[in-house]
């Protein structure tokens, strides 16, 4: 049995939303592993400070700073990546936004910032960086795709977050349509379900991190280790089999009733 089934030495990664947050975690588990990962966000700023603070260990993170709420930017940011390198072994989709308002005054521009941003961005940005991802897969060693969905697109979350279910419970199933068209060409789609992890989207683990654990059945909130450790996973040796699956990451809160907040 080889011994560097984890190993990301030698790859080229990008984390969209990166800066912070869950890509964040993932960006830092990757450096960890040997990758040369870039990391995308609209702030640039923020993101530019994100990089530097993951560099700062001897590891190469670098800042490409884009908007990718529209496909010109996705676009965009395929030809940023193209122009600095060949090939592009890694996609991490997590760049996503939420909104929150009663039924009965949901706005249109709710509806319309989350779901191009959590569904119609990664099926796009996906499609610019094709040629990328392809130049580096092979049945020996595949290119990724990883989409981050929530639990709340697997069960339902109390909370009106209409535009926000819908776009994540989407996300999972472009995952599984987008792995069965790409698999072909030696790039392997897969999905993480995060359940709660203190973010700036998920302010009630971030704020009352003790509260949230009550209701998440091992009893705690996420922890950055146990983001990356699933990222790691599916991007390395040891999730190159794992084709179209959602793995939900969450301490059993998808497997417990209506009612918990993710």
């Amino acid at each position: 049995m080889r011994k560097d089934l984890f190993s990301l030495e030698g790859r080229v990664a990008l984390v969209t939303g990166g800066s912070r947050g869950i890509g964040k975690m993932i960006a830092e588990g990757f450096i960890a592993q040997g990758a040369k990962v870039y990391i995308s966000s609209r702030k640039a700023a923020q993101c530019d400070a994100a990089a530097e603070e993951l560099s700062r260990d001897g590891g190469t993170c670098i800042s490409l700073p884009q908007d990718l709420s529209t496909v010109e930017g996705c676009k965009a940011l395929a030809e940023r990546i193209a122009a600095l390198e060949p090939k592009l072994d890694i996609l991490v989709n997590n760049a996503g936004a939420a909104w929150g308002a009663d039924f009965d005054e949901f706005p249109e521009s709710g509806w319309d910032k989350v779901l191009n941003l959590n569904l119609k961005s990664p099926f796009f940005l996906t499609q610019a960086l094709h040629g990328a991802l392809k130049a580096s897969g092979s049945q020996d060693k595949p290119a990724k795709v990883i989409m981050i969905a929530s639990i709340d697109g697997m069960r339902l979350n109390p909370q009106e977050t209409w535009s926000y279910h819908a776009s994540k419970s989407g996300l999972i199933y472009l995952t599984r349509r987008l792995a069965a068209r790409l698999v072909k060409d030696w790039i392997v789609v897969s999905c993480i379900a995060p359940g709660p992890f203190a973010s700036d989207m998920n302010r009630d683990a971030r704020d009352h991190a003790d509260q949230v654990a009550r209701i998440v059945p091992m009893g705690r909130i996420g922890t950055d280790e146990d983001m990356a450790a699933a990222a790691i996973y599916l991007a390395s040796r040891a999730g190159d089999y794992v084709v179209g699956a959602t793995i939900p990451v969450d301490g059993g809160v998808a497997l417990a009733s209506l009612g918990e907040a993710s």
